[in-house]
This record gives structure tokens, C-alpha cells and sequence, in this order.
């Protein structure tokens, strides 16, 4: 009988646990995912509000990141900001990965002319870069955030085909698959209760790392104009509003550009201390 990836759990546990990079990348993504969740109560002010007054107001104690060329408070644009590139992140990604790995895992599965469209369809999609494919979509279907996702999620989805598809491919070799066809087990519970199981952690590993490409991509999307219209807060949006007076505020895209690299390093922490936590050849 093969090794079941739940076999691998308490190893995993433990290596996980022992990995400082993992426990401080998994303390900066849940702070910003608190942050973003708690904005209603933790934004000192309406993000949206407007002070002819206060216009590039340089950080003090009654705006801590300043305000903008509207006289927004740039701390609550960024804790706002948080909701929409967060949940435009993780819904995206979400979607990439379950669409992808189901697609993958079929293919693999039944092989043949199935497989081979699927491989064909999976290398014209990876032949375009994430982010001119995220472009074109979002122009093609216009900007808002259904279409954002959309788009992201059509970029993710490939990558997880591929992986899926080598990973199953592998494993319907293995005894435990042929036990499973003797014992008269239809082939979706083959594929999806016995072979997914074994390749769940390859997909966990590269989902948190795509997710931090997927908030890049968002970021640069709304840097550009293609995401929710204003005055809705996102991060690249943000950083798009201070570029315009960035010699004389550089406070309004500093903020929100360190809250993008606050999440981009801790999902890559995250994700390179999966992958070693998941290493069956790493340390015991």
C-alpha cells in the first residue's frame, strides 16, 4: 500500500513548528488579514472623507500616515485598501487553484487525447506573462471586481494544471490506484478521494506562493487604472495617488507600498517554509 500524505502530518507538524521564517511569515499575513477584517473599527477616519484643510498633511499624531492630495487620511485608505487587495488576492487564487487542480488531476488521470488538450491549451495560456495576461483580460472585460478576479484567476489557473497534471501522472502508477480499480471504485473517487489527497500539499505550497503574485498583480493592475473604480481604496491605487506628488508627499505611496511588501515577504515565508515543512527528504 502506498504512503498516504496523512502519514506525513505530525513530520510536517513539527518541521513546520521548528521553522522561525514560517511562524514569523504566518504572523505578518494575519496581522494584515486582521487589519483588513478590523478596518471598520480600526480606521480612524472615514476613507473617504474629504478636508480641503488638511490636503498632503505630512504624518502627526491625529493622521499617522498623513493625508492625501483630498485630505483622506492615508491610514485609513490603507487599512480600507487592505479589504479589497486582500479579498481580490484570495478569491482569485481560490478559484485558480480548485478550476486548476480539478482540471489537472482529470487530465492526468484519463491521459490520451483529454491530456494532451489540456497540455496544449496549458502551454498557449503559460506562453503570455501573468501580468500582460491579467491586462488584457481586465481590458477586454473592463474594470471591477468581479472582472479582477476574474482575470487573476485566469492567470493562476495553468500553473496549477500543470502541476496537478505531473503530480497525478505519478501517482496513477502507484499500487494504492490499482488496489483501488480492483476494488471497483469509480474514477472520481479515485482521483479525487485517494489521488488528490497525496498532492494536496504540493498545491497548498504553490497556492501561498501565488497568492503573494496574485496581490502583486492586483497592486499593479489598480497602479495602472484597471481595478475597482475611485474613490474606493486598494493599494496600488494608493500608490498611484501619491505618485503624482511623490518629491512632496512621499508619505501617501510609501504607506501602502510597505503594506504590500509586508504581505509579499510574509507569503513567500510562508510558502518557502511549506515547501521545506512538506520536504520528505528534509530534516526529521
Amino acid at each position: 500500500m502506498s504512503t498516504s500524505a496523512a502519514e506525513f502530518r505530525p513530520s510536517v507538524l513539527k518541521r513546520a513548528l521548528r521553522s522561525g521564517g514560517l511562524l514569523f511569515g504566518i504572523a505578518l499575513v494575519v496581522v494584515m488579514i486582521v487589519a483588513a477584517i478590523a478596518a471598520p473599527w480600526l480606521a480612524p477616519h472615514d476613507p473617504n472623507a474629504q478636508d480641503v484643510l488638511l490636503v498632503l498633511t505630512p504624518p502627526d499624531a491625529a493622521h499617522l500616515f498623513g493625508t492625501d492630495a483630498f485630505g483622506r487620511d492615508v491610514l485609513s485608505r490603507v487599512l480600507w485598501g487592505a479589504r479589497i487587495s486582500l479579498y481580490v488576492g484570495f478569491v482569485s487564487t481560490l478559484a485558480g487553484v480548485i478550476i486548476g487542480t480539478a482540471i489537472g488531476v482529470v487530465a492526468g488521470y484519463y491521459g490520451g487525447i483529454v491530456d494532451r488538450l489540456v497540455v496544449a491549451a496549458t502551454d498557449v495560456l503559460l506562453s503570455f506573462p501573468q501580468l500582460i495576461m491579467g491586462l488584457l483580460l481586465v481590458a477586454v472585460l473592463g474594470a471591477s471586481l468581479g472582472n479582477l478576479i476574474i482575470a487573476i484567476a485566469v492567470t493562476a489557473i495553468p500553473a496549477f494544471v500543470r502541476l496537478a497534471r505531473g503530480s497525478t501522472l505519478t501517482m496513477r502508477e502507484r499500487d494504492f490506484v490499482d488496489a483501488c480499480r480492483t476494488l471497483g471504485f469509480s474514477d472520481l473517487r479515485i482521483m479525487f478521494l485517494h489521488v488528490l489527497p497525496n498532492i494536496l500539499d504540493e498545491i497548498v505550497v504553490m497556492a501561498s506562493l501565488w497568492l503573494a503574485s496574485a496581490i502583486r498583480t492586483e497592486a499593479t493592475l489598480a497602479f495602472i487604472g484597471l481595478s475597482v473604480p475611485p474613490p474606493t481604496a486598494t493599494w496600488g491605487g494608493i500608490v498611484r495617488e501619491g505618485f503624482d506628488n511623490l518629491l512632496d508627499a512621499p508619505w501617501m505611496s510609501i504607506f501602502p507600498s510597505l503594506a504590500i511588501l509586508a504581505v509579499m515577504i510574509g507569503l513567500n515565508l510562508v510558502g518557502d517554509g511549506l515547501r521545506d515543512a512538506t520536504d520528505p527528504k528534509g530534516a526529521p
